[in-house]
């Protein structure tokens, strides 16, 4: 059963393009365009900026009843009270990062183009799997490309919702919607954008209108 807090638009923050002194003004834009999760990355070694921004971040979900994840860093994660962590290659395993955060916490897992990294990491506890990237991505140019028809076999395969990630912009999404993603995950196509509200509410928009919803 897919969990409610694990659908639709999936904000990453990306320290490159949100300008410092609007970090909480842009991403409230997002939210106001409908995302339901916003993961904080931010690669930097400022752990006051890092801890600051986040606190900041817990604060805009509470309000607008949004998911909060942490990108990597699952100290930081407790230390703000987030909802949640994703881990990549390298972040961990899933049992230190339930062991520190708590049987309540989210635990997202970077399973790439590999479905036996995402059903071991059911098996683990995860709660739920990003599979990417779907296009060429400009975070990551280098990422290995993963084909659409992994979605259609994870959905078949996984009890725990799924993420598409990887250049995913307003051209290209509906597909990967149509073929089962509950989230996607989006960085420069909306935070790169002058009205990201808008752009946010496009995303929710393909959401809506694949579950039948008004909008």
């Amino acid at each position: 059963m897919t969990d409610n807090r694990l659908r639709g638009l999936y904000a990453i923050t990306d320290e490159n393009l949100l300008n410092p002194d609007c970090f909480s003004a842009t991403v409230e834009q997002v939210l106001q365009g409908g995302a339901r999760i916003i993961q904080y990355r931010d690669k930097s070694t400022d752990l006051n900026k890092r801890l600051r921004q986040a606190s900041a971040l817990r604060e805009l979900c509470d309000s607008y009843r949004a998911t909060l994840i942490i990108n990597d860093d699952c100290k930081l994660a407790r230390d703000v009270d987030a909802d949640g962590v994703h881990l990549g290659r390298h972040d961990g395993s899933i049992n230190q990062a339930r062991t520190l955060l708590g049987a309540e916490r989210l635990i997202g897992v970077s399973c790439y183009d590999q479905l036996p990294l995402a059903l071991d990491a059911q098996q683990q506890g995860a709660d739920y799997v990003a599979f990417g990237a779907f296009f060429r991505s400009p975070t990551k140019p280098d990422a290995t490309p993963a084909d659409i028809t992994l979605l259609q076999t994870a959905r078949q395969q996984l009890q725990i919702p799924v993420c598409a990630i990887g250049g995913i912009t307003r051209d290209n999404a509906a597909i990967l919607v149509q073929h089962g993603a509950d989230m996607l995950a989006v960085i420069s196509d909306i935070f790169a954008d002058e009205d990201s509200c808008q752009a946010a509410q496009a995303y929710t928009d393909m959401f809506a209108s694949r579950d039948g919803k008004a909008t």
